[in-house]
């Protein structure tokens, strides 16, 4: 891991096991929020903001899994699932949601500063393939309201490149985009239908 700080919520119903990670992480300079159970870890994630949570699997009230998805669907982070148990059930239901990562207890030193580093690696790659994703769709939308107002005005006499050229111009002068532009284009036509 980068000598970077994290906020890192740890949730288990061993009081040992918080300890011990506790003791490993705040060695390593990093500030450490501790639950007892999965409604615990949920208000804290909200309220405490981690960059990374290491849930347990099996606590009370809620399971990690049920408080992983809970903490997902408030502010995506990476989470690492800890578990004493090896259940492909509980394997399978944990790569649904996504976590990032996936460790036996008792936690070593270094395979949880391992799993960490590649826990957050994957959570960044994953957040800018999907940035990267939403950019392309947004593109691919806008260039499809493009061409369909470039066929409108085609319809009404203009050529291609007179067409574009008037929803680029149109555009700049109303200090918007081309999209916009398009998107009133097609709804005059709409309307005038």
């Amino acid at each position: 891991m980068s000598n970077k700080s994290l906020r890192v919520l740890i949730a288990d119903d061993e009081s040992i096991i918080r300890m011990g990670l506790r003791t490993i992480l705040t060695e390593l300079g990093h500030t450490v929020y501790s639950a007892a159970d999965g409604v615990e870890a949920v208000t804290l994630a909200h309220r405490e903001q981690p960059d990374i949570a290491l849930l347990d699997i099996r606590m009370p009230f809620r399971d990690g899994l049920e408080a992983a998805a809970e903490i997902l669907k408030q502010r995506p982070i990476p989470i690492v699932i800890l578990t004493a148990y090896n259940e492909t059930a509980l394997l399978d239901r944990a790569t649904e949601l996504p976590v990032q990562g996936y460790l036996i207890k008792p936690v070593k030193r270094d395979d949880l500063i391992s799993t960490m580093r590649v826990a957050i690696a994957t959570f960044n790659e994953r957040r800018n393939l999907s940035e990267k994703v939403d950019e392309l769709e947004e593109k691919l939308t806008a260039r499809k309201l493009i061409e369909r107002a470039k066929g409108i005005l085609m319809k009404g006499g203009m050529g291609e490149e007179e067409a574009y050229h008037h929803i680029q111009m149109t555009a700049r002068s109303r200090r918007t985009t081309m999209s916009k532009v398009a998107q009133e284009i097609i709804d005059r036509a709409m309307k005038e239908g």
